[in-house]
């Protein structure tokens, strides 16, 4: 088994702590009516996206989500919440040691023993979900489920689904697929774009993720025999039988979108396995990307 298969067959386990000691880490996370960013980059900045649309349609507060790269240091922020799985990536390190003493900072991170420590004002670490792949997968949904458990948003059953997910075989046909459309809506957008990078990252596929509405304002244009859309979460009505009619494969969200994830990080691995690749080797790719200075 590979670092990636064990760690993501461990995400019931990592939930279920998240979301027990969510209400521990209270005064460290974003309190209601806050004016909150949340950065991270790559995945982390995907996990950011479905965090900012679960807070806002809960009525939270004005949230935003940004690639740490790209923080607006115009605005103005009551907390900046930065997703760190590594603690050491550079864009991070930067934004929290400019917002330094004028803007609150919290830190989710895997590692205490890392340079975030130190920049952040409150850091809470999920050392339990820390991972030894390059590939994240453990780690980011449990830091969303810790944010959704502080959000009130977790139930039982999202644990129950992600079981589910582990034991389910996939569609048939779609570890043959040459090309891959993932689709959400609201907070899931986020997970369709981190679905995509999932799949380039360990199986170097061909992927796309959009809002689940404008994949009829072209993108449809590419689906047919071989390709799959799969729809994480509830599909606009009319998309699958859109999807069916150009020969491509529709794979319905029929668990809750985070667990879906799950299904979709499977696929990762199974493709790369169809293709000769080792998913604990993606090409080009280091488990923190750091910058040096000139």
């Amino acid at each position: 088994m590979t670092h990636v298969e064990d760690e993501l067959t461990s995400q019931p386990e990592c939930w279920t702590r998240a979301a027990a000691e969510a209400a521990g880490h209270a005064r460290a996370l974003p309190a209601a009516g806050e004016r909150v960013a949340i950065v991270g980059c790559g995945t982390s900045y995907f996990m950011a996206q479905a965090v900012a649309a679960l807070r806002e349609a809960a009525g939270q507060g004005e949230t935003d989500a940004f690639a740490a790269s790209e923080f607006p240091r115009g605005r103005s922020y009551d907390r900046v919440v930065a997703l760190t799985r590594s603690g050491t990536t550079t864009e991070v390190l930067d934004l929290l040691g400019q917002l330094k003493g004028s803007t609150r900072t919290t830190a989710l991170t895997a590692d205490p023993a890392t340079p975030v420590m130190a920049v952040a004002d409150e850091v809470v670490v999920l050392d339990f979900a820390d991972e030894r792949s390059v590939v994240q997968t453990r780690f980011a949904t449990t830091a969303l489920t810790l944010l959704r458990a502080h959000l009130g948003l977790h139930t039982d059953a999202v644990v129950a689904d992600a079981r589910t997910a582990l034991t389910t075989p996939l569609p048939e046909g779609l570890v043959e697929c040459t090309q891959f459309t993932f689709l959400g809506r609201g907070w899931t957008v986020g997970l369709a774009s981190e679905a995509g990078l999932k799949m380039r990252e360990a199986s170097l596929a061909w992927t796309e993720a959009y809002p689940a509405m404008e994949y009829r304002h072209g993108p449809i244009s590419i689906t047919t025999h071989g390709t799959a859309t799969w729809m994480l979460g509830a599909a606009p009505e009319g998309l699958a039988e859109q999807v069916r009619e150009t020969g491509g494969l529709w794979v319905p969200g029929t668990l809750d979108p985070l667990a879906e994830l799950v299904r979709v990080q499977r696929l990762a691995v199974a493709v790369a396995g169809a293709r000769g690749l080792d998913p604990d080797q993606p090409r080009h790719l280091t488990r923190s990307v750091i910058l040096a200075r000139p």
